[in-house]
């Protein structure tokens, strides 16, 4: 169709003009761009190599949102600055993914739990949340990830250590 024509022209274009594009690949393991790929196959509702409002809109749909905004859906399209095919979309979730530290993530999930800054998430209070929320931990999934967290005797998790031990390993297990 024209419209793809003029959109693979476009990409041509700009990717002779920016050259972070080009390099994206290299920031993501083979089965990671495997699932994006199957991602942006979702998204694409038309399959031409491009997702357009319409693609977004329709997305949208099938997970029962039907009153998106234009504006959002704009908001979301411009973030690539044209057309955005496979290779942007994979720079988009680059550009979101670098730099954020996995010990970082994983503290910032922690301090949700822990308002007043202590440090600390009472083990119950914690056990009741993994076993009742999202993905419904068992008792025994929880029990296993205890094994390996610092519980202080009044039964407090120190989740910036439990953080450490999740991103660098427990040095114990080590010797």
């Amino acid at each position: 169709s024209p419209l793809t024509q003029t959109c693979k022209k476009a990409s041509n274009k700009r990717q002779r003009g920016q050259k972070s594009c080009s390099n994206v690949f290299s920031m993501f393991e083979q089965s990671q761009i495997q699932e994006f790929k199957e991602a942006f196959g979702c998204i694409d509702q038309d399959r031409d190599g491009v997702i357009k409002k319409q693609d977004l809109k329709e997305t949208y749909a099938q997970l029962g949102k039907l009153n998106v905004k234009d504006e959002e859906l704009d908001e979301m399209l411009n973030e690539g600055k044209g057309p955005i095919n496979f290779t942007v979309f994979l720079s988009l979730f680059g550009e979101k993914l670098n730099g954020t530290d996995p010990e970082d993530t994983i503290l910032a999930a922690f301090k949700l739990f822990d308002p007043n800054g202590t440090g600390f998430v009472n083990k119950d209070e914690f056990r009741r949340l993994l076993m009742n929320q999202a993905d419904k931990f068992t008792a025994e999934e929880v029990d296993q990830a205890f094994a390996v967290a610092p519980i202080d005797p009044t039964g407090n998790i120190d989740y910036k250590s439990l953080c450490y031990i999740i991103t660098h390993g427990d040095e114990k297990e080590e010797s």
